[in-house]
């Protein structure tokens, strides 16, 4: 079981870009192609907590319904911010990646190496 996870985006360049980084560590990341297997409500509220960030930290505006579902306005709730997220997933920042050192949204593509093992 891998110690690296990577919440990824095939259709993303900077997420295919963060994986091939890890790749390069010699690090095989369990990859989890949040598009087809979205993660639960409590995954997403941990990978909140692990980053000190809030449920509304995890949200991606560019190329989503963001806009058109008014996410932006402040009187939507966590559990409501977490409803959309499982609704389309494809609101959730890219790409998250989890290893012991730490759990970040890898953008730009670096910010990945903050959290990799020295090689």
């Amino acid at each position: 079981m891998s110690t690296t996870t990577i919440f990824h985006n095939p259709n993303c360049g900077t997420s295919r870009n963060v994986l091939a980084i890890i790749r390069e560590q010699g690090i095989e990341p369990e990859v989890i192609q949040y598009l087809k297997t979205p993660p639960t409500r409590e995954t997403l509220q941990a990978l909140a907590a692990a980053m000190g960030t809030t449920v509304r930290g995890l949200l991606r505006q560019k190329g989503t319904p963001y806009d058109e579902l008014g996410l932006d306005d402040a009187k939507w709730t966590d559990a409501q911010l977490l409803d959309f997220m499982q609704e389309h997933p494809i609101l959730l920042q890219r790409p998250i990646v989890v290893t012991p050192m730490g759990t970040r949204i890898c953008r730009p593509k670096e910010v990945v190496t903050e959290i990799l093992p020295p090689r």
